[in-house]
């Protein structure tokens, strides 16, 4: 493994946009919503989590409402999104936690606060870890983070820029640094379409991909990539969520 120059990881950037086509960033969201919505995509689709948001604020026009609601009904709303009745305990348990800190359910102050300030509060949030930090940091606020979700980390690992045994939240660490903050929101949803789309954990298309001279996984003998086993990447947490969003 060696840790990737600012220059390969610009290189990987340009090769993804260059066969993808342009970036289009995400609809800005505001903080709680962004929360929210990462919670609920974890373990499932973007198209059933994006889903489940949507019934949930159609059926709790108010995030005070939601807090105040009986969980299994905060549960039976976003029951597309999977394991509903965990993601409602989630939910209820962040807002209620924000009520208590701010008097009311509304984070517009941490726009005031710098990267650091804002990733320490939200980290500090029942749950939420250093992922769901950087996805409101990018997302909802513009600012240059580098969230590390379960693409991101599996490509990372293949392409040689983190060890097979970093958990995501270890790669988080070593690469948010490393990756030249204006290409880091382009570079994270480049990851995750090649991810779903050509470096997929199960039977990844290394002869189709764009990566493969600059990827260590990609560019080992046949043999090797076969034998190198998923069961190593798995041990790290790789295509599974962990406790933290």
């Amino acid at each position: 493994m060696t840790a990737p120059s600012p220059a390969r990881i610009r290189a990987v950037q340009r090769r993804l946009r260059a066969q993808q086509g342009p970036f289009v960033p995400k609809p800005v969201l505001p903080v709680i919503d962004e929360v929210v919505a990462t919670v609920l995509s974890q373990h499932t689709s973007d198209v059933n989590s994006e889903r489940a948001f949507a019934r949930l604020v159609q059926r709790f026009p108010s995030w005070e409402q939601v807090a105040d609601a009986p969980a299994p009904e905060v549960a039976d709303a976003i029951r597309c999104g999977g394991i509903a009745d965990q993601k409602a305990r989630r939910i209820q348990q962040i807002l209620a936690a924000i009520e208590e800190r701010e008097g009311r359910i509304d984070l517009g102050r941490l726009h005031d606060l710098d990267d650091e300030a804002v990733a320490a509060y939200l980290e500090s949030l029942p749950g939420v870890g250093p992922k769901t930090a950087a996805c409101v940091l990018v997302f909802s606020m513009g600012r240059a983070a580098f969230p590390v979700d379960t693409h991101v980390h599996r490509v990372a690992i293949r392409l040689g820029w983190v060890p097979a045994t970093a958990t995501a939240d270890k790669a988080y660490r070593l690469l948010a640094p490393r990756v030249p903050p204006d290409i880091r929101y382009d570079l994270h949803v480049a990851l995750i379409t090649h991810g779903r789309t050509v470096c997929r954990a199960q039977r990844p298309r290394c002869g189709e991909c764009v990566l493969r001279d600059l990827c260590a996984y990609g560019s080992a003998p046949e043999r090797t990539r076969q034998e190198t086993p998923m069961r190593q990447l798995a041990a790290t947490g790789h295509g599974r969520r962990g406790h933290h969003v």
